[in-house]
């Protein structure tokens, strides 16, 4: 985080604590790095001048320090003391080290997949624990979120409100940060933990592209598009963008809830990290391929391959393949496959057919359609006729000689 020197009209001393250096300043006020006697340092906000005797300023103040007192959870800046009742009000959190989101990314340019992941995950869950509070934060944005050694922390909950809350503060005034704000903000409607889902999805857009998902421009073309226009999110990892764009549904109930979104982040920086291709879900039945892979499919082709030359040789394979695997060598693979005759019916005749069969005979065209008659047909017809000729004059003989 950049620091700057005081300059000449800040304080020195606020409460207990020293100030050594300007850490930014916003709407509200100036944020301080100080440090108290044992040393732990702090950042420490304090109410600009002016604000300080408006009484809408000091309510909301107040809210900020109330909705800091009562999360708990890794990911947001611990409280540390404060005093509202002061000429000039101010609380103190524990000091974050590290830049802040919108820096990094000003900086060093869009983050990896599995980065933006493992962020988005961190964030999700502090985010659960700012919603079990009964708090919604209503200003998640890529500035109000250090990346500090031990991981993303939340910061600036200065409009923060009790969930179910409306979002103005004036009639036709959204509180917020154009591009990151969700739709029912923009309409005045009641924020939810979905509305921090819908920040959160706009950040994690950022965090990928270096840019907001709604683009550039005033505030009124800005809260135009995130009410009536989808997100742009070219550039979005194709891992993240899914997740994302349910983030960003106008529709609150149409978002995921922070615990699903943390668990499904996990699961992506996981996967990223180790490099893994996303695990889809099977195909619909009818849809599946039937076409093994891996080890599977050099089994499957070996074995196609021994049942082939078993048919080429007559012989039957010792181990088969599936069924169904007609072999395409033999000395009928030239041409198309005939199909399988239907039972009890003929095929219809085209033409006069001639062909070699397998054993070497020639087998010689016959009309009707039928299969002609080989030579161990013939013999077995004469064989019988000698067979009942043989008999019958047997039978005359017996009968000839019962006369005489």
């Amino acid at each position: 985080m950049a620091m700057m020197r005081l300059r000449r009209e800040d304080p020195r001393v606020v409460g207990s604590f020293r100030l050594h250096r300007r850490l930014g300043a916003g709407g509200m006020g100036v944020v301080y790095l100080g440090s108290d006697r044992r040393g732990q340092r702090v950042a420490l906000k304090v109410i600009r001048p002016d604000l300080a005797e408006d009484q809408e300023f000091r309510s909301r103040f107040a809210r900020e320090v109330s909705a800091a007192r009562r999360i708990r959870g890794g990911c947001t800046a611990r409280l540390v003391a404060a005093d509202l009742e002061a000429e000039r009000p101010w609380f103190a959190t524990q000091y974050v080290p590290g830049p802040s989101l919108h820096d990094k990314v000003n900086e060093g340019g869009p983050l990896t997949a599995a980065q933006i992941a493992a962020v988005g995950a961190a964030l999700s869950e502090g985010l659960v624990a700012v919603h079990e509070a009964g708090v919604v934060h209503r200003d998640l944005k890529p500035s109000n979120i250090l990346l500090s050694p031990k991981g993303p922390r939340i910061i600036d909950f200065g409009i923060a409100w009790a969930t179910g809350a409306s979002t103005l503060t004036h009639v036709g005034t959204a509180v917020g940060s154009p591009g990151f704000l969700a739709p029912e903000q923009v309409r005045g409607a009641a924020v939810t933990p979905a509305t921090d889902v819908f920040a959160l999805g706009a950040t994690l857009a950022y965090a990928a592209t270096a840019d907001s998902p709604f683009g550039h421009g005033s505030s009124e073309v800005m809260l135009y598009r995130v009410v009536h226009e989808e997100p742009q999110l070219y550039g979005v990892p194709d891992a993240l963008a899914p997740l994302i764009r349910a983030c960003l549904a106008k529709d609150p109930e149409d978002r995921p809830s922070t615990l699903q979104l943390s668990m499904r982040l996990k699961e992506i920086a996981a996967r990223e990290a180790q490099g893994l291709p996303e695990a889809r879900p099977p195909a619909p039945r009818g849809q599946q391929q039937d076409r093994p892979s891996g080890r599977l499919a050099e089994e499957y082709a070996r074995q196609r391959t021994e049942r082939r030359a078993a048919e080429g040789t007559g012989s039957r394979p010792q181990q088969g393949g599936p069924r169904g695997t007609r072999s395409a060598t033999g000395p009928h693979a030239a041409g198309p496959r005939t199909p399988a005759r239907p039972s009890g019916a003929e095929a219809p005749r085209t033409g006069p057919r001639t062909g070699a069969r397998t054993d070497g005979r020639q087998v010689r065209a016959t009309s009707g359609g039928r299969r002609p008659a080989g030579p161990d047909r013939r013999l077995l017809r004469q064989r019988l006729i000698v067979f009942v000729v043989v008999t019958l004059i047997v039978a005359l003989g017996i009968a000839a000689a019962q006369k005489f």
